[in-house]
């Protein structure tokens, strides 16, 4: 056999082995390097309306030292994971991925991020008593999800605005401790 015939060969071996590598497909809608303008665009945040099979489960458990914080009655948003929010994220709470931050700090932070009005693709729920919140209906992707937390029993005290970048895939509900 001619070494051209021995590499041909060689080469379809490899390429056919390839083929039966398993792949876990596409990475979730939204996730990609930071980098170019973070210009809002809400073509990026279209595939977060699609109807899904997913849930999220959360609940508040931040705690500093002995201090209890509740998110009971609070707002609790999800916002869908794009170049532009990624970009946000990491002014706003300095992180892509997880952060507890006084609320005014990240308020004060607000007009250094990336304008936009991400509102019509948000989804909202308000935590109940046991500090648990959840989401369902949701499409595989990244997303956000922000509440703000206060020392329990102290109601008019700072608040802590929590964050943390969760993953819905495959008809799960995915669990989320902030």
């Amino acid at each position: 056999m001619s070494k051209l015939s021995l590499l041909t060969a060689a080469a379809l071996s490899t390429a056919a082995l390839a083929a039966c590598a398993p792949t876990m497909g596409p990475p979730p809608p939204g996730r990609g390097p930071m980098a170019g303008p973070p210009t809002f665009r809400a073509a990026d945040f279209a595939w977060s309306q699609a109807p899904g099979r997913n849930g999220l489960a959360g609940r508040v458990t931040y705690r500093q030292g002995a201090t209890r914080f509740t998110c009971a009655g609070a707002g609790v948003v999800l916002t869908p994971e794009t170049p532009w929010s990624r970009r946000r994220m990491a002014v706003l709470y300095g992180s892509t991925e997880r952060a507890a931050l006084p609320a005014d700090e990240v308020r004060a932070r607000t007009p250094r991020a990336p304008a936009g009005d991400a509102g019509p693709f948000v989804k909202r729920t308000t935590c109940d008593s046991a500090d648990r919140f959840s989401f369902s209906g949701l499409p595989d992707g990244a997303w956000y999800v922000i509440t703000v937390a206060r020392p329990a029993g102290q109601p008019q005290a700072e608040g802590m605005a929590l964050m943390r970048r969760v993953t819905t895939r495959g008809g799960r509900t995915t669990a989320a401790d902030l």
